[in-house]
């Protein structure tokens, strides 16, 4: 018999016991990493779950308050804000009625649980534009452009109505050029300078957005999305996109999505000083629900496993779909 020569030092060891495994375990989640996205309709009551999401649903204003204090129950305690409204126009001019969707939800809800939870807006035109683009558009050709520096006017104007109504956070999405820089002048000049903008710095143009835009109602009329959201083949742009912004005077910055770009997560966080949010999105969410309903994959362990790549790639705020299940499972160890 061959006798093997075995170095002293064995990896394996660590792993002997669940312990073991405990004590020396690299990446842990918390469950106030956790932000769960909420799509908010202007009706009292209402409830609507969303095809292509199971167990994701459409609110009304009572039934997101019945939601959020079953969430803090479970331990999440951070929710983004989308707003689906009854008009819509080619300006998006809703997203900054003060007596608007979101304005209305956020007075509720701070009424309803005061500091005890934080309110994250989604500040973008999609759900608020009869053609379903991110802003006021031209043609060009086949190419839908934005008009974007008319835009980020309009999207100063939505992020103060939102932050007067009583958002913590307010979160710009649509990849406007300067838009970080416009939203922080005119939250500055409406005396509400503490309030933090979370950017979404680095978001490509995905195919894994696609339930999303069932739930918020705003896939595009005619063309795409391509002209303003990031090719996905692109990685030293995303720096440039994520720079541009914190020199603007963003707070914090995003990822989206995800798990297709664990890599960017990973060259962000290691190149700037300041908390990376990732969105692990609809698509995402869809494929594993689809593969547990199948019994193809343990659920909860591909839940656990996802949301940790994601925290281990270098996101100290995870934005998921998956917040509700995962919360008790990670604070019950």
């Amino acid at each position: 018999m061959i006798q093997a020569t075995f170095p002293s030092y064995r990896p394996r060891r660590r792993r002997n016991t669940p312990g073991l495994l405990a004590l020396t375990r690299e990446t842990r989640l918390a469950a106030d990493q956790l932000v769960y996205p909420l799509f908010i309709r202007p009706k009292d009551t209402f409830r609507k779950e969303i095809g292509s999401m199971p167990n994701q649903f459409q609110w009304g204003y009572a039934d997101a308050e019945r939601m959020v204090g079953d969430a803090i129950k479970l331990g999440v305690r951070s929710f983004l804000l989308f707003g689906i409204p009854d008009h819509k126009d080619a300006e998006g001019s809703s997203a900054w009625d003060s007596e608007g969707v979101i304005p209305t939800v956020l007075r509720r809800l701070r009424r309803a649980f005061g500091s005890e939870i934080l309110l994250i807006t989604d500040e973008c035109f999609c759900e608020y534009t009869s053609h379903g683009h991110c802003g006021l558009i031209q043609k060009k050709g086949e190419r839908v452009v934005l008009e974007n520096d008319k835009t980020v006017a309009n999207l100063a104007s939505q992020c103060v109505v939102h932050a007067q109504a009583g958002a913590d956070i307010v979160a710009p999405s649509g990849m406007l050029d300067g838009m970080v820089a416009g939203i922080r002048s005119g939250l500055d000049h409406a005396g509400l300078e503490d309030i933090p903008i979370l950017a979404y710095s680095a978001k490509y143009a995905s195919a894994f957005y696609g339930p999303f835009r069932e739930a918020a109602e705003s896939p595009p009329q005619f063309g795409d999305r391509t002209s303003y959201q990031m090719d996905p083949a692109n990685r030293l742009e995303a720096l440039t996109e994520v720079a541009q912004d914190i020199s603007q005077g963003a707070d914090f910055v995003m990822v989206k999505p995800a798990l297709a770009y664990l890599d960017i997560i990973r060259e962000v966080k290691n190149a700037f000083p300041v908390p990376v949010a990732a969105y692990n999105v609809s698509g995402e969410y869809a494929m594993l629900k689809a593969a547990a309903q199948n019994g193809w994959i343990d659920e909860k362990r591909a839940i656990l496993e996802t949301l940790g790549s994601i925290h281990r790639a270098g996101a100290d705020i995870l934005i998921t779909y998956h917040a509700l299940e995962a919360a008790p499972w990670i604070k019950g160890g």
